[in-house]
């Protein structure tokens, strides 16, 4: 469970996000949308301790995998929730003078995977790689922004995370790569009883895909909607005047 209370952080004069409250279950698919500027990329960024709040916090609660005790966490306080966290936000998380086989065996060692699992790990992504990411010869700097997307999706879920964050993960992908993608993020979301959070301008696919949808403006909540079956496609659509 993910916990956010009185969060708000601004850039000068400009509000990025002011959040009095807010919490995302176990287990939930939740869609982030919003305009540009609505304070989605600068919320994951928070959470994940990328960005300092001004005031308030936010506390995860996950399994620590050494232990297997439940532990409540503030990222801001101790780093824990990174053996339980997979996420990507824009390519600075890719270490991008490596191929993609040097740079998951890195991701798997970090992780205490023998090499017999890493290569295990990969063969449940063969659909989503297409045959386009590994024994390619090529740095990953040198791949194209969707292969370089696919990267950093299949690095932030190589664990198996309990809780998974994705920053615009549709972007740059071709139509087969995002329909791959939809059906993989919801497979693991039931399969593992993960929390899985998005942020995505491409409104259908969140649609797709999330048990619930948040609706962000100029850093604040404007809309908590759940999403059974589609349940939330007007109201979003009648908002965004679609």
């Amino acid at each position: 469970m993910i916990t956010i209370k009185n969060l708000r952080k601004s850039f000068g004069e400009k509000i990025a996000v002011d959040i009095e409250s807010l919490t995302i279950n176990e287990g939930e698919m939740v869609g982030l949308v919003g305009n540009n500027g609505a304070g989605k990329t600068t919320l994951f960024r928070l959470m994940i301790d990328l960005l300092k709040a001004d005031e308030g916090e936010v506390t995860l609660d996950l399994t620590n995998p050494k232990t297997g005790q439940k532990e409540q966490i503030n990222p801001t306080e101790n780093e824990h929730w990174k053996d339980s966290t997979g996420a990507y936000i824009d390519e600075g998380f890719l270490i991008d003078f490596l191929t993609p086989e040097e740079y998951f065996e890195f991701i798997g060692k970090v992780n205490n995977m023998t090499t017999e699992e890493i290569s295990q790990r990969l063969q449940d992504f063969t659909q989503l790689m297409g045959g386009e990411i590994l024994e390619q010869k090529k740095y990953i700097r040198n791949l194209s922004a969707g292969n370089k997307q696919k990267v950093g999706i299949i690095a932030a879920l190589f664990n198996q995370p309990q809780l998974v964050i994705l920053d615009e993960p549709f972007n740059f992908l071709d139509p087969s790569s995002q329909i791959i993608l939809k059906k993989s993020l919801k497979d693991y979301c039931e399969q593992h009883g993960a929390t899985v959070l998005i942020s995505s301008h491409n409104l259908q696919h969140t649609i797709d895909i999330s048990t619930r949808i948040i609706l962000m403006e100029h850093g604040k909540l404007i809309k908590d909607l759940p999403n059974e079956n589609g349940s939330a496609e007007n109201e979003l659509e009648a908002y965004f005047n679609l």
